[in-house]
């Protein structure tokens, strides 16, 4: 069944009223409300002067959401470092910011954390061969966002 489509806003004072409800909901990057924007059918001109808007109120800041949504996935989902900096080259996070929630995430907690996902991994892997089995559970940890010679430290570590 077709949905109706929803009504296009063209003043730009309703469009920078809902941005506002919009980012203060969740934090949110540059270009999630710059397309959010575009979705509800604002001009250009009219976006880049709310996003302005936005930024100057400190609705949106991206060192503030570059470095929630690192610490975010990795606390609540368990990535690594790798998927997470591909996660804000997705959102079109700078390089320099990426760096500085990359370095938000504590090294002890990093490493607590690997050791845990492979501790709850191994039960699971049905492999009986030490070499196969070693290999998976490599595999599964550098799926999950981690550097291969973490995981390799972490793997000898714990004499798996």
């Amino acid at each position: 069944m077709d949905q109706p489509k929803p009504n296009k806003i063209t003043d730009e004072k309703v469009g920078l009223a809902k941005a506002e409800n919009y980012c203060a909901y969740q934090e949110r990057s540059q270009q999630e409300v710059r397309d959010k924007l575009y979705e509800w059918g604002l001009y250009p001109n009219q976006v880049e002067h709310i996003i302005t808007r936005l930024i100057e109120s400190n609705f949106l800041n991206e060192a503030r959401f570059a470095v929630a949504y690192a610490t975010g996935k990795f606390r609540q989902k368990g990535w690594g470092k790798i998927k997470i900096k591909q996660g804000l080259k997705l959102k079109r996070v700078s390089e320099p910011l990426i760096k500085k929630a990359l370095n938000s995430i504590d090294g002890d907690e990093y490493l607590k954390t690997l050791g845990s996902i492979i501790e709850k991994k191994l039960p699971l892997i049905k492999e009986k061969e030490p070499y196969k089995r070693r290999y998976k559970l490599q595999q599964y940890a550098m799926s999950r966002g981690y550097e291969g010679d973490l995981v390799s430290d972490v793997l000898k570590d714990n004499e798996l």
